[in-house]
């Protein structure tokens, strides 16, 4: 550790509680913003589904508050998407402090490479998987 000062336990609690209320604003921030267009995001969504639906098929809802929840979900998770820089970067600013010089210099390498593979993944999963699992799916529905 750069300074080896030693902090008192209550401190390490205090900044982590403070770092975890900023990430939950931050979020709450963006699920207002996402929430405007989860209707839209949910398109987005179901479109690998609705490709793979049968001619003159649609989606359906069968309990009364279903779509709403289901744009509330779609809102949260795309909230959650949003802040994730500001929520990863929360995180480092509570870890960085506590690591050694050599061990920093792998952080934007890591960053880098795993932000390339989760959105390879992704694009991945929506334009290879999604359509080969709603395929399967659908293949055992009735009438």
């Amino acid at each position: 550790m750069e300074g080896d000062e030693k902090k008192p336990l209550m401190s390490h609690l205090e900044e982590l509680r403070k770092r975890l209320i900023a990430c939950a604003v931050a979020v709450g921030v963006c699920f207002v913003g996402t929430y405007a267009f989860s209707e839209k995001l949910f398109m987005v969504l179901a479109s690998p589904l609705k490709r793979q639906l049968p001619e003159g098929d649609r989606l359906i809802f069968t309990n009364l508050p279903e779509m709403f929840f289901v744009y509330l979900k779609t809102a949260l998770v795309g909230a959650l998407l949003l802040a994730a820089p500001f929520i990863f970067y929360q995180v480092w600013m509570f870890v960085a402090p506590g690591l050694y010089r050599h061990e920093k210099r792998y952080v934007f390498p890591f960053v880098f490479f795993s932000t390339i593979l989760f959105v390879g993944g992704a694009l991945f999963g929506y334009f290879v998987v999604f359509p080969f699992g709603f395929r399967f799916f659908l293949g055992f529905a009735g009438e």
